[in-house]
């Protein structure tokens, strides 16, 4: 019996408004005023390969923050192509092996090909009971730990108050 995944929906849209955030960040607009606090957002990475994903990932992995915070940050992380989708999708493995991380390099998939999906599909990796709690609140609260270890606390603030406004469970 496979549970429902009853907070994907809403966490997409939640994640869409951040992006939206970021994106305007890059053309500009970076200092943020956000739950009464004045942020600058961090730059974010875009990728022109999936060898640019896969290296990004392996650096991401190998931070001794992320080791520290994630048991599953020494267990290895495959990036492949997905052809013919316009999504990144992760794929665990039960076992506890290496999971796999699919970005579409299509013209009409190259939106994710940017360090927030990235991080999304990474946080599916790190997070524990990831295969049952898909979107819920433990995976939700790995993407704010997670993207708050590397892009830095302003970003995690961005997720954190987005999902809170969003009704995002976090755990």
């Amino acid at each position: 019996m496979t549970e429902r995944d009853s907070q994907r929906s809403a966490l997409y849209a939640a994640e869409r408004l951040v992006h939206n955030v970021f994106e305007r960040s890059a053309s500009g607009a970076n200092v943020l005023a956000i739950a009464g606090a004045t942020v600058t957002l961090p730059p974010e990475a875009r990728f022109g390969s999936v060898d640019s994903v896969r290296d990004y990932v392996d650096r991401v992995l190998g931070m001794e923050s992320v080791a520290d915070r994630f048991a599953r940050a020494r267990t290895p992380v495959t990036v492949r192509t997905r052809r013919g989708q316009t999504q990144a999708h992760y794929e665990y493995d039960p076992g506890g092996g290496p999971g796999v991380i699919a970005v579409p390099v299509a013209t009409h998939g190259r939106w994710a090909m940017r360090e927030l999906v990235v991080l999304h599909e990474l946080a599916h990796h790190l997070s524990p009971g990831s295969a049952l709690d898909k979107h819920g609140p433990r995976f939700a609260g790995t993407l704010i730990d997670l993207v708050g270890l590397v892009l830095g606390p302003e970003a995690a603030l961005v997720y954190r108050v987005t999902f809170g406004d969003s009704g995002i469970r976090v755990g």
